[in-house]
């Protein structure tokens, strides 16, 4: 079996795909190149969050996080380029989420001091960010910041209860016994 992988080592007239034998862990083919090369079927080391970012030209920043609903604090850096939950993630953090995306309040903080960007943030109104309202999912540090995470329901109301609700709603028992009925 042979693996088939770019030659990223060799000059740009060098560059060009290149067949290995499975038994060989280097690239031969150039004088230049003499890289490891890691096959698919090895298992791969675990992706883990960059410590050293004095190295960088990207500014870190230090992101406080109080998590309310576990009753814990959560300090970490964030480089400027980087969302705060998927680096948060890679440090071994768990703070809430659901979608990822920017699109639902799951991941939802009240920003307390400090200013995040999030241009990508669908699940939080103009509104509620000029509120002090983020998304740590799509969020990316400008400075340093403390957070406090948010009730996912409580900011969903913020956002959309005006529009759906119109006071409180009676419960419809003999409804609820139909529709349980039609299942």
């Amino acid at each position: 079996m042979s693996l088939r992988i770019p030659c990223n080592c060799c000059s740009i007239s060098d560059l060009k795909w290149r067949s290995f034998p499975s038994r060989t862990n280097h690239c031969f083919n150039s004088f230049k190149c003499r890289r490891k090369i890691t096959s698919k079927l090895q298992t791969q080391p675990p992706l883990t969050a960059r410590t050293d970012y004095s190295s960088t030209s990207v500014p870190t920043h230090k992101v406080t996080v109080h998590d309310k609903q576990r009753g814990v604090v959560h300090e970490f850096l964030v480089p400027e380029d980087q969302y705060i939950l998927h680096t948060a993630e890679s440090q071994n953090i768990t703070l809430p989420f659901a979608c990822r995306h920017g699109c639902c309040t799951s991941c939802a903080v009240r920003v307390k001091t400090g200013n995040i960007r999030q241009p990508e943030a669908l699940g939080i109104s103009a509104e509620l960010k000029e509120k002090g309202y983020a998304l740590l999912c799509v969020g990316f540090p400008s400075s340093d910041i403390e957070v406090e995470t948010q009730d996912e329901d409580e900011v969903y109301w913020l956002q959309f209860g005006r529009y759906f609700a119109r006071g409180a709603v009676d419960r419809d028992d003999y409804a609820l016994e139909l529709a349980m009925g039609d299942e």
